[in-house]
């Protein structure tokens, strides 16, 4: 898959997608959501591909959407930037240098880790324009910074540099200045490299867990975990046999 404003590429374990509008910040309008729509659905396909790894061209990882275009769809079933609504069944890690404001921090919520350069800038920069956050922004970024900290971004619209998005939990890793890919792509790597059925057991339950009861997710983890109990024992089969002691394969 690949479009002039989309591409779509393997590296290793990682299937690599890069927005390409670089003279738009990377904005979306609704060719670009129609191929990041497309992109996340041959990376479904891929076998191959563990992690997906979502970043942009140029000086921004995306300025949310297009507001000069104005056609996305705001009912569309995926989501306006092509796959918001949507939940991949494999991980996902935005590597974000620049801009990530408005539907571009949105898109890099719905990853499942986020690794930025320190020049990186993060926003709700859509509350200046009177345009709603309809790409996930308002559940996501509660689950992942808390709800206090959620409301005073959505409310304020203000930036947030690089240092305090990783303070507060928004990002995951700061990277060396234009290393954030690499720093993405080592991580896919690293992901890549366990058994799968168990990580992503443990991904399902976590994301599904969010938000119920206690006990519910409980028992949603515990039905999680016996599906993947023969993959289980073979793992401690081979830590009983030496494999992985002090720490070795980590």
């Amino acid at each position: 898959m690949s479009s002039s404003e989309v591409h779509y590429e393997r590296r290793g374990a990682a299937a690599v997608l890069t927005i390409d509008r670089p003279e738009r910040r990377n904005a979306v309008d609704a060719a670009t959501a129609t191929a990041l729509r497309e992109g996340l659905k041959e990376f479904e396909g891929d076998e191959g591909a563990r992690v997906l790894v979502l970043t942009g061209s140029g000086e921004a990882f995306c300025a949310g959407a297009d507001l000069k275009a104005l056609d996305l769809d705001v009912d569309d079933p995926g989501g306006p930037l092509g796959f918001t609504r949507l939940t991949p069944s494999k991980p996902a890690i935005a590597a974000i240098d620049g801009w990530c404001l408005a539907g571009g921090l949105e898109l890099a919520l719905w990853c499942d880790l986020r690794v930025a350069t320190p020049r990186s800038v993060f926003g709700c920069f859509e509350r200046r324009w009177g345009v709603p956050l309809v790409d996930g922004g308002t559940q996501r970024l509660p689950r992942v910074v808390g709800m206090g900290r959620a409301l005073e971004m959505i409310l304020s619209g203000r930036p947030v540099g690089a240092e305090e998005a990783e303070r507060i939990g928004l990002v995951n890793e700061l990277a060396d200045p234009d290393r954030h890919l690499d720093r993405a792509l080592g991580l896919a790597e690293r992901i890549g490299a366990f058994p799968q059925e168990t990580m992503l057991s443990d991904r399902r339950a976590a994301l599904e867990g969010a938000g119920l009861p206690l006990a519910e997710g409980l028992e949603l983890e515990r039905r999680a975990g016996r599906e993947v109990l023969e993959v289980a024992a073979r793992g401690a089969a081979r830590f009983a046999g030496g494999e992985g002691r002090g720490g070795s394969g980590v």
